[in-house]
């Protein structure tokens, strides 16, 4: 099976990677598509990739793999949404905008939304399997266990805080918060890591980079993947962020502020002023414990580290049942788009 690791935004890399480990167990051959936007982010420049659509026409694969929106109707290839978070409640979330094939769902809430859509479009089948990217709870939670006894250490901390808002204008706390992180920061039983989304205002992660830069125990972490500093985490600061859910479902304590999600199992506020009691009322009482349950069944009930092997199974089973498409039929506004992101194709499609 062919397959290509179709990247448009640099969160991706993390959640293909397990795929691509896959790929090569078992032998299949695969390349990246990576935009030239965020070539410079790329960690696996070993492997086969490419920013030349073209390239992926010859290629000619069997499958496409994609944690974005939207993938090129005119490749060949079956072409498999596996999703970029967990947030349901975000706009555009479960919209079906005709690009894929195959919905490769996290778990039964997500599973029976798009078997609701896939009724009523009638153009696409879903497959349960889990999210990739949380293969690493189910293989090696302890991980980074080292890194952060040496990071509490450092500080002479007690507790690692993690900082991880959304980027989207209309629901991010970044503009609201950046006084209370640095008050909580007073507290050097504390480490803070702030790690925002790759979509950020500028202007926002230039103002918490600043803060960073001017108190000790407040980091800015650049790294890409967020996995790493989710294992190591005591608890979570955020708002209307799927990184709420994969923070949970480690069975540890999260605050949001104005979160929209309409089933909240966690603190939430809609005050901006009371960061330090909530801190403190989470870590110690941690009252939501229980109520997690719900999110670990419905939103990821997988804990075996093999969702990327059951994407990537699911996927060749499918292509045996059903061939693989040589191309994908859409309406002329829908083919305008995919010309406006990707150009048109090279051959007659």
């Amino acid at each position: 099976m062919k397959s290509i690791l179709f990247c448009e935004n640099n969160y991706a890399f993390g959640i293909l990677d397990p795929i691509k480990q896959v790929l090569i167990e078992k032998g299949y051959d695969y390349i990246w598509y990576v935009t030239k936007k965020i070539i410079k982010d790329f960690p696996y420049s070993s492997d086969n990739y490419t920013s030349q659509i073209s390239e992926l026409e010859t290629f000619n694969a069997d499958a496409i793999f994609v944690p974005g929106n939207a993938v090129p109707y005119y490749l060949r290839g079956l072409k498999v949404q596996v999703f970029h978070g967990m947030a349901g409640e975000k706009k555009g979330h479960f919209r079906i905008r005709q690009y894929f094939d195959l919905y490769l769902t996290q778990g039964p809430y997500f599973t029976n939304k798009f078997n609701e859509l896939r009724d009523k479009h009638k153009d696409f089948d879903v497959i349960e399997t889990g999210w990739p990217k949380l293969d690493i709870y189910g293989i090696d939670k302890s991980k980074y266990i080292d890194y952060k006894k040496e990071l509490l250490k450092e500080f002479g901390a007690k507790k690692v805080i993690l900082y991880a808002p959304t980027f989207s204008p209309k629901l991010t706390s970044a503009p609201f918060l950046l006084k209370e992180i640095k008050a909580l920061a007073k507290n050097q039983d504390y480490v803070i890591l702030l790690k925002f989304h790759p979509l950020m205002a500028p202007e926002w992660i230039e103002k918490y980079k600043i803060l960073a830069d001017s108190i000790p125990n407040i980091y800015y972490k650049e790294e890409k993947n967020i996995v790493k500093f989710l294992l190591i985490a005591d608890i979570l600061i955020s708002d209307t962020s799927s990184v709420v859910y994969e923070f949970m479902l480690l069975d540890k304590p999260v605050i949001t502020f104005n979160s929209i999600s309409q089933h909240i199992y966690w603190e939430n506020t809609k005050s901006f002023n009371d960061l330090i009691p909530l801190i403190d009322k989470n870590l110690n009482k941690d009252p939501f414990a229980k109520s997690r349950e719900y999110i670990c069944k419905q939103y990821h009930p997988y804990s075996d580290g093999k969702s990327a092997l059951r994407m990537v199974d699911a996927t060749r089973g499918y292509i045996e049942q059903h061939g693989v498409p040589e191309k994908r039929k859409l309406s002329f506004l829908r083919r305008m788009k995919i010309h406006s992101l990707f150009g048109k194709p090279s051959k007659s499609s």
